[in-house]
């Protein structure tokens, strides 16, 4: 379900109305002419163009529904990154209950995750190393890998702006019990993300896009 902007905003740059999948979008594309729009106070300012996305190779797209925890989501929006082995995407999902997750997609692999609060646990993103345990809520995790990604784009509606996103650390932390964390340092300080990897048919997906060989 979409929801309309302030006012019944229309693109500043283009005209054509603008529809959020998520009321509380801080940002969000024109679907017409790809601009990147911000919301500031109740209206909408145009901070960038987004060029056309390469191809992607998943079924997931905006307005894909699923299950994860008991609660059902919907995908609003999208973040995609690539880096020396290839490409992948983060997924902005809303929860039923109102709140925001996000589906890691690469070459078929979920995980779904929430933001926690990394204050008190984790070092500088910089100072993290492969191999080292961190214990959040008890539960501890092991860096698994630490990954050099480079910002390609984004489509839909997001929590957050991504003007500044360029080239960013994602570091990535994995237990033997199949929980996921991702520590995102496009941002300081970075932001701390965890959840758990997912196979497909737990996410119970629906409205999924279909293509040729899928």
């Amino acid at each position: 379900m979409t929801v309309p902007a302030p006012h019944g905003a229309s693109c500043p740059n283009c005209g054509a109305p603008i529809r959020f999948r998520w009321a509380q979008a801080v940002q969000t594309t024109c679907a017409y002419c790809r601009s990147v729009l911000v919301r500031r106070d109740l209206d909408l300012a145009r901070v960038g163009q987004q060029a056309d996305f390469p191809h992607t190779g998943s079924p997931v797209q905006l307005g894909t529904e699923g299950r994860w925890r008991d609660q059902s989501f919907v995908v609003v929006g999208r973040l995609s990154y690539q880096w020396a082995r290839g490409r992948w995407n983060e997924w902005h999902c809303v929860l039923n209950s109102g709140h925001s997750a996000w589906l890691s997609d690469a070459q078929l692999e979920y995980a779904m995750t929430m933001e926690a609060d990394p204050r008190g646990v984790l070092p500088p993103i910089a100072q993290i190393e492969v191999g080292t345990l961190y214990f959040f809520d008890n539960v501890p995790y092991e860096v698994a890998s630490i990954t050099e990604a480079e910002y390609i784009g984004t489509e839909g509606d997001l929590p957050f702006t991504t003007t500044t996103r360029h080239r960013c650390r994602f570091v990535d932390l994995m237990n033997v019990e199949g929980r996921f964390g991702t520590v995102d340092g496009s941002e300081t300080p970075a932001r701390l993300y965890l959840g758990e990897y997912l196979s497909f048919e737990q996410l119970a997906f629906r409205n999924l896009r279909e293509f040729e060989g899928w």
